[in-house]
């Protein structure tokens, strides 16, 4: 008996180096895939609003606090708003957002 593998055992050998190369393949175009995807959402998302009403907790409830529309601490609860609507809310006592500061941005100052 030889210790020299059989021509069938090179060739599953082959076979288990080409499953292994064809599966890294694939690996790098789901992963090229994912990474356009990413790419595309960014380019098409929208721009925020220029301002944002935080609303309280519940259906119903009145605005809490008045964010820019960038502003990096707003929650889930932001709607898009006017510049006048953030206007007449400030003015009515709803909270600025003490990080993007609204009513500097809006020129409404106590």
């Amino acid at each position: 008996m030889s210790d020299r593998p059989s021509r069938l055992d090179l060739l599953r050998f082959l076979e288990r180096v080409q499953v292994g190369d064809l599966q890294r393949t694939r690996d790098w175009i789901a992963a090229e895939e994912r990474r356009l995807a990413v790419e595309e959402t960014r380019r098409s998302a929208p721009p925020p609003p220029d301002w944002l009403l935080e609303h309280g907790i519940g259906t119903g409830r009145p605005p809490v606090r008045v964010h820019v529309g960038n502003c990096w601490d707003t929650r889930t609860r932001c709607k898009p708003t006017t510049s006048d609507a953030a206007r007449r809310a400030l003015a009515e006592g709803v909270e600025p957002c003490t990080h993007c500061r609204p009513d500097t941005a809006l020129g409404v100052l106590d």
